[in-house]
């Protein structure tokens, strides 16, 4: 090994560092400034300079890809779980209550899972996994007679959004209020009367499709 060799090898340390400082400021800011965060605001976070940021990343589009694409493919992985709880509705609710707490919580996560940011295959694969998932934690609860038969997958994504709603109006006063609306959801949710019928039918998947595509949080527009 010479000379040069020796001094490039803490380079590289730096330089993996450095990335994983900026990953984890783009991952902070994401989450309470949703994908307003700007390159610059993760740079300055980092304690890095702007040019160490671009350097690993070219675009927000590219930093935000690393962030979720771990993100969601946790979720998949929590569903899988609830899909071995033995209760059906323990395992349905126990996993809504975990996508809805993140959805509010990581106002970044929320606009990543609910629109179609154009971040890479691998991405929506992961997107693609999570639902799969969740549409069988709904098919086996009503199989099982304790989920309403009117309730669809795309009503998970709904439910949450309300929630941030009810996070973002009254956060200052009450930041715990969201969990109030969550239990409500869920006892709505419970077949306790099947005689009871709703209304309105479910968004169709080409309908929140069509929904997801329509919308583009403000940092990207």
């Amino acid at each position: 090994m010479n000379d040069r060799e020796n001094c490039r090898r803490p380079l590289r340390k730096d330089a993996e560092r450095n990335r994983q400082r900026v990953i984890e400021a783009a991952r902070h800011l994401c989450a309470t400034k949703g994908l307003d965060a700007t390159l610059n605001d993760v740079a300055h976070h980092a304690g890095v300079g702007v040019g160490t940021v671009y350097r690993r990343f070219a675009t927000k589009e590219d930093l935000f890809k690393a962030i979720f694409e771990d993100r969601l493919n946790q979720l998949a992985d929590l569903a899988e779980t609830a899909l071995r709880e033995q209760d059906s509705w323990q395992g349905f609710a126990s996993f809504v209550q975990q996508v809805w707490e993140i959805t509010v919580t990581d106002r970044g996560m929320g606009e990543i899972a609910f629109s179609k940011i154009q971040v890479g295959e691998r991405l929506e694969a992961a997107r693609h996994r999570l639902l799969s998932h969740l549409s069988k934690l709904v098919e086996r609860a009503q199989n099982d007679g304790h989920l309403r038969p009117e309730v669809s997958p795309t009503d998970i994504p709904m439910m949450g959004l309300m929630l941030v709603a009810v996070s973002q109006f009254a956060g200052a006063v009450e930041p715990h209020l969201w969990r109030r609306y969550v239990e409500f959801f869920l006892e709505g949710l419970r077949n306790r009367n099947p005689a009871m019928r709703l209304e309105l039918n479910a968004l169709s998947d080409d309908q929140l499709d069509t929904a997801i595509q329509t919308w583009r949080p403000d940092g990207l527009v």
